[in-house]
């Protein structure tokens, strides 16, 4: 190998190991503490983009953990401490078939009946929750797109899913004192 190509073949291997530890970190400030997260663009790029995309335009500050379920999630990402939904953008496609499991410590994206309907909110998993997983491309099968999971802060996680819960409107297992995400903070 001539000096050219072993600078060249050095420069593509350090180029090549630069993207590929190349990985996307956020941090959920909350009234109860931080929890940090590694995403998985690999994974679930369009949902990780759709995440970073919010967090970056400041939507999640002020917003609150609004479901809270011990032994199952806590979800949060669309509603102010007075319960009022905040406008969201346009629905990403699920992306649950990629291999990611809702294993306790993972963040996935909530949605309603509809597979592709996931906009800003999240959940983070207290426990395995296997029938969250996907199974085939059918609604009944498609499950909910995990893209990430909590590095640091699970006991934060687990203080809040102790949160006192009560119903609020239409609204159940809403914390009874607001959990609030005073912000989401993106790095790479």
């Amino acid at each position: 190998m001539n000096i050219f190509t072993q600078s060249t073949f050095c420069a593509l291997m350090l180029a090549a190991s630069f993207t590929a530890s190349a990985q996307t970190k956020a941090v959920i400030d909350t009234n109860m503490g931080k929890i940090e997260l590694l995403l998985d663009e690999k994974k679930a790029p369009k949902t990780v983009a759709n995440f970073v995309a919010y967090a970056k335009k400041g939507f999640y500050n002020n917003t609150v953990f609004h479901r809270v379920i011990d032994g199952f999630m806590i979800q949060g990402g669309g509603y102010t401490a007075d319960m009022t939904a905040k406008p969201v953008d346009k629905a990403i496609s699920n992306e649950a078939d990629n291999g990611l499991k809702n294993t306790v410590g993972t963040i996935a994206m909530a949605r309603t009946g509809n597979p592709h309907s996931a906009t800003s909110q999240f959940f983070i998993n207290t426990a395995d929750n296997d029938f969250l997983n996907f199974k085939n491309k059918t609604p009944q099968g498609y499950g909910y797109t995990v893209f990430g999971k909590v590095t640091s802060g699970m006991n934060v996680v687990k203080l809040i899913s102790q949160s006192k819960t009560a119903g609020r409107g239409f609204h159940q297992d809403v914390p009874v004192k607001p959990v609030l995400i005073k912000s989401v903070q993106i790095s790479q």
